[in-house]
């Protein structure tokens, strides 16, 4: 599956440590824009392009293509700062959660908690290696 020994312990010793984390996207002038409100800074592709380049140009979301692939490990490798676990579970991330947001409401962005983060992880850990075929 991950190639994590045991990988729900990664996600349970970053769980308890910042669910506070507040990840806000929208979009200035057409380029997708994410911010980690926590830190006030705006997160960029760099750190998550140098373990696997899928979308140099930059995030997306709200579908399953390569924009949100890299929004997904990026994510994931700020908000657990583990790289291992970023790598084994953000294709799962992408599709469970980064597919998923949609820049809605007045303010015309999304909003992505720690506590949903943690949420989201932990349901894809628990997933089996590959559903049965019925």
């Amino acid at each position: 599956m991950s190639g994590i020994s045991d990988p729900r312990s990664h996600v349970q010793s970053r769980t308890s440590a910042d669910p506070d984390v507040i990840y806000v996207g929208y979009r200035r002038r057409g380029r997708a824009i994410v911010e980690n409100q926590s830190d006030q800074e705006q997160l960029t592709p760099e750190r998550s392009l140098e373990v696997a380049n899928h979308s140099p140009s930059g995030f997306e979301w709200g579908y399953g293509g390569s924009g949100p692939a890299q929004l997904a490990l990026a994510l994931l490798l700020d908000y657990t700062d583990n790289e291992e676990l970023a790598l084994a579970e953000y294709k799962a991330f992408k599709t469970e959660v980064v597919s998923q947001l949609e820049c809605t409401g007045p303010d015309g962005c999304w909003r992505l908690t720690g506590r949903e983060i943690d949420a989201a992880l932990r349901e894809i850990v628990d997933d089996p290696v590959a559903p049965s075929v019925n």
